[in-house]
């Protein structure tokens, strides 16, 4: 049984110990989000979240507590990245004009628009797009705020929700939009598709990631703005239509 120094003084090893972990987690979310975003305040974020793991693990959970921490940690980082709208509204509304132009030119075309062909679609030269798609790193698939815009009233991903009153992600999970996100995906140019996979299933990094498919970093940001650009005008399609 520990006495209230013991404890003290376990909380300072795990903490001592696991501030490298905060630092890791940190720079490996830094590194898929826009520049804008300060390593300090993930890392500050991060600590919060250490410090909250520590104060509640058990060893009765069950878990060991690099594992029970890193959730915490990581969740502290993505509270905090949330509650600061780190991205531009700027930014959104240029994506949201790729995910119309997309759109529009999938029901026109019945299959993926070419990047020449959405470019023209935005009036806009091929470097620009490129240029815009550049600087929209970090766009997501699923923003808290999806769930009600103003401006529109109903938005789509309201429309894959059962219970209004819970928490809107885990909504999502649990409701039609898995199965109809993996069809997305499986719809995407094989390319897009590859990325997505070494990106979130194996966890590379963007540079790693140029490695594997032979391109540049930057050419790889491109491809996975406009790759979430298309996911998302894939699920607002399917849930107008009712395919959902």
């Amino acid at each position: 049984m520990y006495t209230a120094k013991g404890k003290q003084d376990q909380k300072d090893v795990l903490l001592k110990t696991h501030a490298t972990l905060v630092k890791k987690i940190a720079y490996q979310l830094k590194a898929k989000l826009p520049p804008n975003v300060e390593i300090d305040d993930l890392i500050q974020a991060g600590m919060m979240g250490l410090l909250d793991a520590i104060n509640r693990y058990e060893d009765t959970h069950g878990a060991q507590f690099e594992t029970y921490a890193t959730q915490r940690i990581r969740g502290n980082m993505l509270d905090e990245l949330r509650s600061a709208d780190w991205l531009p509204r700027s930014i959104r509304k240029n994506m949201r004009d790729v995910e119309v132009a997309i759109s529009q030119l999938e029901q026109q075309l019945g299959r993926p628009p070419t990047e020449n062909e959405v470019a023209k679609k935005l009036q806009l030269s091929l470097a620009e797009y490129y240029d815009m798609l550049a600087d929209c790193s970090g766009h997501q698939l699923v923003y808290y705020e999806d769930f009600h815009e103003a401006d529109e009233g109903e938005h789509f991903l309201d429309r894959f929700q059962s219970d209004e009153k819970g928490d809107p992600i885990k909504g999502l999970l649990e409701s039609d939009f898995r199965e109809t996100l993996i069809e997305a995906i499986d719809a995407l140019p094989e390319r897009e598709k590859m990325l997505l996979g070494l990106y979130y299933e194996q966890e590379l990094n963007l540079k790693e990631i140029g490695a594997v498919m032979s391109v540049s970093e930057s050419r790889v940001c491109q491809l996975h703005s406009q790759a979430v650009a298309r996911l998302r005008s894939s699920l607002r399609e399917k849930s107008w239509t009712g395919v959902a």
